[in-house]
């Protein structure tokens, strides 16, 4: 199953997708949030298409697509998880996963315009794979991770290097402004993603290839991450891991790193979780 979000920010409705039509699932009466996942909402959501499959209405390809996942209680990221990515970035390889978070109000659409933030001089890209917790998860062991997975989705995890890296203090100021965590286009539940540990994914800026790698690559895979963070934090329904991004961001860049402009348009995908754009806009004050 795969499910959306669409409309315009302060008018957004559920839907899912079948056979690469939308169909609107509003008649189900419910966002795709903690309580949905909590209250087993999956289940619930296919029984309701089962019964009324015949009479759900198509939805537009013209409709903005949301963030597939309603504003979740944490969005946590995993840094430095391919090797090469860390070679690129002089890092050493992380003898356990480095954990940080993006501010929830990062979260948008997979299409929505990049926002360069004020006073940004070096804003980057990141292709990585996100995980979506079906159930609450503490102290999990790595053989039972894969029980607490709802879906996974496409995320690019943008980042100011500058905030992150020049200005001292947490990753998560380089991480966290507007419209730097565009999710989706869908939440691809985990049964049409049979090994997340095994997927390509790609992005381009300018229409030019610079990330190209497959999540095979993970430094510390999907079971690994999901059961070492449970140990530190409870994991609840609906919260997204983003798994870290491989070799090709801006900073990595040889001879010298360089980064998005007003105008450069990204394109990026993952096997099986779909293709998502966003164009860099400079920030204006509204």
């Amino acid at each position: 199953m795969k499910l959306i979000r669409y409309g315009e920010p302060g008018n957004i409705k559920t839907g899912v997708i079948i056979d690469d039509l939308r169909y609107d699932t509003s008649a189900f009466g419910e966002d795709y949030n903690e309580h949905f996942f909590e209250n087993d909402g999956l289940a619930r959501l296919q029984k309701f298409i089962n019964e009324n499959k015949g009479s759900l209405q198509v939805v537009s390809h013209n409709e903005r697509l949301d963030s597939p996942v309603a504003r979740p209680s944490k969005i946590i990221c995993i840094g430095l998880n391919y090797a090469l990515h860390a070679k690129e970035t002089n890092a050493p390889i992380p003898k356990e996963p480095i954990i940080f978070f993006k501010a929830t109000t990062a979260l948008c659409g997979p299409d929505d315009d990049v926002i360069i933030p004020k006073n940004s001089e070096k804003t980057d890209w990141e292709v990585e794979l996100a995980v979506i917790i079906g159930k609450k998860c503490s102290y999990v062991e790595e053989s039972e991770a894969l029980d607490y997975v709802a879906g996974y989705a496409l995320h690019n995890d943008y980042s100011e290097r500058a905030f992150q890296i020049g200005r001292g203090g947490q990753w998560v100021k380089g991480k966290s402004c507007d419209t730097f965590a565009p999710l989706g286009p869908f939440l691809a539940t985990k049964e049409e993603i049979p090994d997340p540990n095994n997927l390509t994914l790609w992005l381009k800026v300018n229409g030019e290839l610079l990330q190209n790698s497959t999540t095979s690559d993970f430094i510390f895979n999907v079971q690994q991450v999901i059961s070492h963070l449970s140990q530190f934090m409870t994991l609840l329904p609906g919260d997204v891991i983003s798994t870290g991004t491989p070799a090709g961001v801006g900073l990595g860049m040889k001879p010298e790193p360089w980064y998005l402009k007003p105008g450069d348009v990204v394109e990026l995908g993952i096997e099986g979780l779909g293709t998502s754009k966003q164009t860099a806009k400079a920030y204006a004050k509204s």
